[in-house]
């Protein structure tokens, strides 16, 4: 089981594009075993946040600082301990579910008690597993993003609009995979809607750094 103690600084933060700040000024932190939603309505941000925590955009100005066990981790590192599902990252649609699933997991270790076939069970997508993935709909798509992410052993668990494209089953859906799978976990979760993030101990939003 993954237990490594995770923290994230942020130390005056700020990203713009082109002229216009995004946002600027950020100083926190984020810890092991604690929930975050970042909050704010479309376009303030929030998905941007998010990729200057995971380190896929640089921030243009401030620092960050992870920190995994007492040990500062290099940027370039920091994927390896982290899990992410976002509407913007794209599924290797010519594989099909299986082969997604195997491929996700060459870069990944599965969860205790997780391998292919309960993930699938978990999915309830037993008669998709040979399926393309582009013949998916977009909720199956969705589901098997949240998955893949829930599923990974990592220390951190990022996730961008979890239950878009979700119907209400869905959701709830979504809610158990929370209850199992984000224990001990550093958790950010970027939305806007409530049932998305309302086991959320701690909460940042994004109109807080204009």
């Amino acid at each position: 089981m993954n237990h490594e103690l995770m923290t994230i600084t942020l130390t005056d933060i700020g990203r713009r594009f082109n002229r216009d700040w995004i946002f600027k000024g950020v100083n926190y932190t984020f810890t092991s075993g604690e929930s975050y939603a970042v909050l704010g309505p479309n376009g303030s941000g929030k998905s941007t946040l998010l990729q200057v925590v995971n380190c896929s955009l640089s921030p243009s100005k401030g620092s960050i600082i992870f920190n995994a066990d007492g040990a500062d981790l290099e940027a370039e590192k920091v994927f390896t301990h982290l899990s992410l599902a976002a509407p913007y990252l794209e599924l290797i649609e010519e594989f099909t579910l299986a082969e997604v699933i195997d491929f996700h997991f060459k870069f990944k270790a599965y969860k205790a008690g997780i391998d292919k076939n309960t993930l699938i069970d978990l999915l309830n997508m037993q008669a998709s597993k040979n399926k393309l993935v582009k013949y998916f709909s977009s909720g199956m798509k969705q589901r098997l993003k949240l998955a893949l992410a829930f599923c990974s052993d990592t220390a951190m668990l990022m996730l961008d609009e979890p239950t878009s494209n979700l119907d209400t089953q869905g959701v709830d859906w979504y809610l158990s995979l929370v209850e199992r799978f984000s224990v001990g976990r550093l958790t950010i979760i970027c939305s806007n809607q409530e049932h998305e993030y309302s086991f959320c101990k701690q909460q940042l939003s994004i109109v807080d750094y204009k």
